[in-house]
């Protein structure tokens, strides 16, 4: 069974889904590990309610990211971690993860990108006006929110939205798009015994 590592910062809705999925056999791997990087976060606390291991940790103890990184790719293969599942975890991902795992990070971000990329994308569309929005999954590379898209679903503002509303609309989705995703990626190299090369998994 493929074991994953899920990365998050904040309250770990994300994660708690894909747990759930796992357990439920709807996703067909192992959560191996939570990295976070503030041991204050609901995530953890999610984490150990699950008997899901955690490494968390404080990057300004560290010298630079690729000390913090070293650490954290020393982590994943101890428990034999293998793709990395970005969860809300607010740090790029710097060229040590990269290398260790490569074509082996993805991650979810809530809107229909190339469109607000960065922090507070929900909150850009909604200032923006926009008609329809959404949540994307995509392959992790040195940039912003710029690696190869895998799959996207689309996010209707309609006219009596919140921003509150339209936040919740956004992470039902992600909670419904991420497992599925993550689960086509397994079914892709089963089938073809071959890392995730080709970015074509689109379920939308």
């Amino acid at each position: 069974m493929m074991k994953l590592a899920v990365f998050a910062s904040g309250s770990g809705s994300n994660f708690q889904a894909l747990a759930l999925a796992a357990k439920e056999e709807r996703l067909q791997a192992e959560i191996a590990l939570l990295v976070c990087d503030n041991s204050e976060a609901y995530a953890v606390k999610r984490a150990e309610q699950l008997n899901i291991p955690v490494f968390s940790f404080r990057a300004r103890e560290y010298d630079n990211k690729a000390a913090f990184e070293n650490e954290i790719v020393e982590k994943l293969k101890e428990a034999g971690v293998d793709l990395i599942v970005l969860a809300g975890y607010m740090r790029l991902i710097g060229p040590t993860l990269l290398n260790a795992f490569e074509k082996q990070i993805i991650n979810i971000h809530p809107s229909l990108l190339p469109a607000f990329p960065g922090k507070n994308a929900i909150g850009q569309a909604w200032e923006k006006g926009v008609k329809i929005t959404g949540v994307t999954v995509h392959f992790v590379d040195e940039g912003m929110d710029t690696g190869p898209i895998i799959a996207q679903e689309a996010v209707a503002v309609k006219k009596t939205d919140s921003l509150q509303s339209l936040t919740l609309a956004i992470q039902a989705a992600e909670h419904r798009v991420y497992p599925e995703t993550i689960q086509l990626l397994i079914e892709k190299r089963t089938l073809e015994g071959s890392p995730y090369n080709d970015h074509q998994a689109s379920i939308n």
